[in-house]
C-alpha cells in the first residue's frame, strides 16, 4: 500500500496502516476523526457493525468500505489486548487452516 505499513498471511493484508484520504475526510466530515488508524479484516459486515456499535469512539468505517469485511481502529484509542486481539482475530481469518489451529492448540495449553 502507498508507503503505509501492512501485515499479510498467504499474500493477503489482514492489517494495514490506513490514513484518512480526502475522500475519507469529506465523508465523514466533522466526525472524522485524527490520529493514527489502522485498518483490520473483519470476520463479516455483521461483526464489524458489533465492533462500531460495541465502542464508537475507537471503531469506525467510511464509505469506501462498505461491503468489506474490515473496522478502521483509532489507534490511541484501543487498549493493547483489545488490539492484540483484534490482530489475532484477523489473521487467523487468513492464516492456513492447520497453521491457525496449531496456533489456538498452544494459546489452550497456556
Amino acid at each position: 500500500m502507498h508507503g503505509q505499513m501492512s501485515w499479510r498471511v498467504r499474500d493477503k493484508m489482514f492489517v494495514w496502516e490506513r490514513p484518512l484520504r480526502q475522500s475519507d475526510l469529506k465523508a465523514l466530515g466533522s466526525e472524522a476523526p485524527s490520529g493514527e488508524i489502522l485498518g483490520a479484516r473483519v470476520e463479516h459486515e455483521g461483526a464489524k457493525l458489533a465492533l462500531i456499535e460495541s465502542d464508537p469512539d475507537v471503531y469506525f468505517t467510511i464509505p469506501h468500505f462498505d461491503g468489506y469485511s474490515a473496522i478502521l481502529v483509532l489507534l490511541e484509542r484501543i487498549g493493547l489486548e483489545e488490539l492484540e486481539e483484534l490482530i489475532v482475530e484477523a489473521w487467523l481469518l487468513l492464516a492456513p487452516k492447520r497453521l491457525a489451529s496449531a496456533y489456538l492448540a498452544s494459546q489452550d495449553q497456556r
